[in-house]
């Protein structure tokens, strides 16, 4: 490539923090999870050669975009590009981690800083809706990376015209974005743990809970500067400094002051409003206007629902069969990194990871951009758990070999297939806690690190911790099912029926779905009578008619929720046991709930903070359950690894 057809290299610009973030960065500068945030680091690939360039859109605002072409000569290539905030100045290290298998079978990859990040121009907003398509002198993420290949392919010389996209986390969302509305060039896109709705399910929110420790740190990381700066807490445990802060009215008048936009719309838009659906991308898949490879984690502590939600819209316009899903027993971004092997204490029995990037994630974009190879890839493909074994599926949630059953809570802290009893109801049909602000249950181990604490935080991997932390608190209800006989093997959407009541007129409902290992464990003792979070998910009482509208709770009555506890694909062993779980605090994962219904719970005061008496009922009338989908056959045959 002749560097002097392209402008000249922006001059670098310094952070006082300047570092990636491991879960969210496509461009894996963090090689192990959970090792200490470095500073950026310099490139190191070595095959290939970097020039870095102003790319004009067409309002005039340029975007750095740093561009590796290789040092071989390959004949005409496609362009692979990831759109990042997080940074493009150590991306070459990439080429030789996450990318390797792609970057020795030859692309042209770009690297390119979205609007208002490190070295591109231009106002960065968080998660910028799509333009109205009335508006034609409108920009979005969509147009950008439209502008982007447009100008790539008038001036990289050796490309063969086709564009693939790629990213985790936020620039998987801008490659969804960009395949809304996509170049004719843009032949193959992989959005990989793209959000799809911050309100409903992903970052900032799950069904209307907010999630504060997240939502905090990340927009006071993104909006303090133009790069990545980490909020300075004087607390190692910040369990204690959230606690400290009392209401969420503090956040401004203590340390924001007003200066972080995120934030003053967390607190202008609590509830489900015209402001959060301008940002769900959901709406605008309408079509599968390019092939699409959504990739997922089974452990993904910042963004499962929205690669889920996103490959459920566009497969009910896929018409030609170019969407496909895969799900792998990851957390977030844990594809892109290292083996795979393990997540935590688990150990899946193979380089999970490896096997992805070598045997899916290659042969689609070789197909796809180099019409190279055979595309033998089912319509989905999940790693079931707990048997660690690879499934292909011709639909996702199966149509076929799976029946929908119910595990029922019953008295004595017992669960089962079977439903409760007359005779059981007769006393005490409920079981019940106190929930009190004052001391909500921890979401996970103490002491709680922040996000991004650069000495590692426990953030990355807390899904896959023991949940035995909190079986000694009197405010967390637990119901257990006797030894399994024999294998039981899900497949499909987990949901929870809850027959709930509260003495306040305010609740937040958190179930749990949990293997629970035998106590005897000789293939590892560290997994010894293990509690194993399998599916979990809050659920803000005030939105349970509507998340436009949220009203309050009846006090003292029983009320109905249907609460999702996303899909899943696992197997709970023979001899394991399986637990259902359920508590009203989450902290500060999620922020404080009053339990008195409040008009903006970011408004609240400390006197609007109310203990309350929540019961659980588990009565023939109000039967509160877990249904899951059992594998009932044989599925499609397993692939191999």
């Amino acid at each position: 490539m002749h560097e002097r057809s392209f402008p000249a290299r922006p001059k670098a610009t310094a952070s006082r923090s300047s570092t990636f973030r491991a879960a969210f960065s496509t461009l894996a500068i963090l090689a192990i999870l959970g090792a200490p945030l470095r500073a950026q680091q310099p490139d190191t690939s070595t095959a290939y050669a970097r020039t870095d360039v102003m790319i004009p859109m067409r309002d005039s605002v340029r975007l750095h975009t740093a561009i590796y072409t290789p040092k071989a000569s390959h004949g005409p290539l496609p362009f692979l590009m990831v759109r990042t905030p997080y940074g493009v100045e150590g991306a070459g290290r990439a080429l030789t981690t996450s990318y390797k298998e792609l970057a020795d079978d030859g692309y042209i990859f770009v690297f390119q800083d979205i609007r208002g990040r490190y070295g591109s121009e231009g106002r960065f907003v968080m998660q910028r809706p799509l333009k109205d398509p009335r508006d034609k002198n409108g920009i979005d993420e969509a147009t950008d990376a439209y502008d982007t290949i447009e100008w790539l392919l008038k001036n990289v010389p050796n490309n063969n015209s086709r564009v693939g996209m790629l990213g985790v986390s936020y620039p998987g969302w801008t490659t969804a974005m960009a395949a809304t509305n996509p170049h004719p060039a843009l032949k193959a896109v992989s959005p990989q743990a793209s959000p799809a709705d911050m309100w409903l399910g992903d970052d900032f929110h799950h069904n209307g809970a907010f999630r504060l420790s997240y939502g905090f740190e990340y927009a006071a990381m993104m909006e303090t500067s133009k790069e990545n700066e980490n909020f300075a807490f004087d607390r190692y445990d910040t369990y204690d400094w959230y606690l400290a802060l009392g209401p969420l009215s503090n956040v401004n008048e203590t340390y924001l002051h007003g200066k972080i936009p995120t934030w003053n719309d967390f607190v202008a838009h609590p509830d489900y409003d015209a402001f959060w659906k301008r940002q769900t991308i959901v709406p605008a898949l309408t079509a599968v206007k390019v092939p699409t490879l959504n990739v997922a984690g089974w452990w993904d502590q910042e963004d499962f629902y929205g690669p889920i939600r996103i490959y459920e819209a566009l497969e009910a316009h896929d018409t030609k069969g170019l969407n496909y899903l895969v799900v792998g027993p990851w957390n977030h971004g844990g594809w892109s990194r290292g083996e795979g092997r393990k997540l935590g204490p688990l150990d899946f029995g193979s380089a999970t990871s490896r096997y992805f990037r070598e045997k899916i994630q290659a042969p689609w974009f070789a197909y796809w951009l180099k019409d190279r190879g055979k595309l033998d890839l089912p319509e989905a493909l999940t790693f079931v758990a707990g048997s660690n074994v690879w499934r292909r599926w011709d639909a996702w949630p199966p149509k076929a070999h799976v029946q929908e059953r119910n595990l029922y809570f019953h008295a004595g802290g017992l669960l089962s297939f079977d439903p409760p009893t007359e005779a059981e109801g007769a006393s005490a049909p409920y079981d019940e806690y106190v929930s009190d602000p004052a001391h909500p249950v921890p979401y996970r181990h103490r002491p709680i690190q922040a996000t991004y604490f650069p000495h590692g935080s426990g953030w990355y991997t807390w899904l896959t911790e023991d949940q035995r932390f909190v079986d000694d608190r009197a405010d967390v209800l637990s119901w257990e099912s006797a030894p399994l006989t024999e294998d039981v093997t899900i497949a499909g959407d987990v949901v929870a029926h809850l027959f709930a009541s509260t003495s306040g007129t305010d609740s937040d409902w958190i179930v749990k779905l949990i293997d629970v290992y035998p106590e005897t464990h000789p293939d590892d003792w560290t997994m010894a009578g293990y509690q194993l979070m399998v599916s979990n998910e809050v659920f803000r009482g005030r939105y349970r008619n509507s998340f436009e509208r949220p009203e309050p709770i009846p006090a003292n009555q029983v009320v109905a929720y249907t609460i999702d506890l996303h899909t899943q694909s696992y197997t709970f062993r023979k001899g394991h046991r399986i637990m259902a779980q359920v508590q009203s605090t989450w902290f500060p994962l999620i922020d404080r709930n009053p339990q008195m219904f409040v008009p903006n719970i970011f408004e609240a005061k400390e006197s609007d903070f109310r203990k309350a008496t929540q019961r659980v009922w588990r009565s023939p009338t109000y039967p509160s359950h877990v249904t899951v989908s059992v594998v009932t056959g044989s599925p499609v045959s397993a692939a191999n690894p």
